[in-house]
C-alpha cells in the first residue's frame, strides 16, 4: 500500500496542513506545527509552504 499525503480532517487547526504531514510521516502534529512557526518567525518561507501545500494537497 502507497503512503500519499492529504490534508487531515481530524487533525487540524486552520487547514490540516500539519496534521496532514504528521500522518504523513508518522510523528505528533504538534512537532509540525512547531517547525512552521519556526520557519515563519525565522525565514518567513514557512508560511509560503504552509499556504502552498494547502491549496495545492488533496483532501483526505
Amino acid at each position: 500500500m502507497q503512503k500519499r499525503f492529504h490534508l487531515s480532517e481530524t487533525d487540524k487547526k486552520i487547514g490540516g496542513v500539519c496534521g496532514g504531514l504528521a500522518e504523513y510521516f508518522g510523528i505528533d502534529s504538534l512537532l509540525v506545527r512547531l517547525a512552521f512557526v519556526v520557519l515563519v518567525l525565522g525565514y518567513g518561507t514557512g508560511l509560503l509552504a504552509y499556504l502552498l501545500l494547502w491549496l495545492l494537497a488533496p483532501k483526505q
